[in-house]
């Protein structure tokens, strides 16, 4: 019975005093935000525009005018690194992973749809959607079905991260192929081969159970010429990007794949760190969870004791409690760059943006 408990709950508002916290909050920290923009519209590292679509994706859900000219910059910058074979990224020659090519194509497109101004950005929008297409490994496999960083990468690589990222952009966005020109052929991804990739990552039996892991075969180099292969366990920022993954490939919140992810969820809810990651991806993990939970429509998600967390009111109060003087939030462990203000300060702003919903 833990899975119909979910519409039992009436929708869930802020208490007045958290609302207008987490308000305030979200105004200082795209004020800082605004105040970190380069003069040529990105953040942090321009070789990665993913990260500037952050900040922009940020901006267009809250749709605050005072972000407007920031916006526009952004979305000029991001538009100007499309590459001829339409990705959305900047080359890295000698780079292991070169331009992280899938990865920041599609941040890049799930930022411009939000944007708007579809007519403007069209061509970019659907050379976007058909090379994140073109990147989903067809060969039989572990692989098969999923995504990894890098379409020129000389060897098959895939992992959850990727995966969800690409499924989440080609979802978001797949109102934009009704413009596709006549004669031109639609583009999509296999989603049947997506799904089978997504729950090949579950976790089954175990500790884990219901739970998600990175990948299934995580090289790690022991000695020159050796490596060995290992298995990641479940953790938290993962089991919500597969939540996220899993209704992107349509399956019912009432299969007993998505009740087991709730049951994970229920059993190792915090916000005091990233379950299985410790203070790593942070801000990550607060961000898909908000993402998920609101995709979900769970309101109140169900505890393994028998009690209930209202996990707006309690995200709002952490992210609020994380943030800094300046406006902005950072995470102490740089592991997934999130010692970068800017990144971690977008992802904050993403997660408040739907909590105030």
């Amino acid at each position: 019975m833990f899975f119909l408990l979910f519409a039992a709950w009436p929708l869930c508002a802020l208490t007045p005093e958290t609302r207008t916290q987490a308000q305030a909050a979200l105004d200082k920290g795209f004020a800082w935000l605004r105040s970190a923009q380069s003069t040529d519209g990105s953040w942090s590292d321009r070789r990665f525009p993913g990260m500037s679509a952050l900040a922009l994706w940020a901006m267009a859900e809250a749709k605050n005018p005072a972000n407007a000219e920031a916006a526009e910059r952004a979305a000029t910058f991001i538009a100007s690194c499309a590459q001829p074979d339409g990705g959305i990224y900047v080359p890295i020659p000698g780079r292991r992973g070169g331009g992280l090519g899938n990865y920041n194509t599609c941040l890049c497109l799930t930022a411009l749809h939000a944007f708007g101004q579809r007519e403007r950005f069209l061509p970019v929008l659907l050379g976007a959607r058909a090379y994140v297409a073109s990147t989903q490994i067809e060969a039989e496999g572990v692989h098969e079905g999923g995504f990894g960083y890098d379409k020129s990468s000389p060897r098959a690589y895939t992992d959850l991260n990727n995966t969800f990222y690409a499924l989440d952009a080609m979802r978001r966005t797949q109102d934009v192929e009704e413009s596709r020109p006549a004669g031109q052929k639609k583009v999509d991804i296999d989603w049947e081969a997506a799904k089978k990739y997504v729950l090949s990552m579950q976790e089954t039996e175990g500790e884990g159970a219901g739970g998600f892991v990175y990948n299934r075969e995580v090289p790690r180099r022991q000695a020159p010429g050796t490596e060995q292969k290992e298995t990641l366990r479940a953790y938290g920022s993962m089991t919500y990007a597969g939540l996220l993954a899993m209704l992107h490939c349509e399956l019912k919140r009432d299969d007993p794949r998505v009740r087991s992810t709730y049951q994970y969820l229920g059993k190792h809810w915090t916000l005091e760190e990233n379950p299985g990651q410790g203070n790593q991806g942070l801000y990550f993990y607060y961000e898909v969870l908000a993402r998920a939970l609101d995709a979900a429509a769970v309101q109140k998600l169900p505890l393994s004791d028998g009690s209930s967390v209202d996990w707006r009111e309690k995200l709002a109060k952490a992210l609020i409690r994380r943030q800094r003087e300046n406006g902005s939030w950072v995470n102490a462990s740089n592991r997934f760059w999130e010692g970068d203000p800017a990144l971690s300060t977008s992802y904050a702003l993403l997660a408040l943006t739907i909590v105030l919903r």
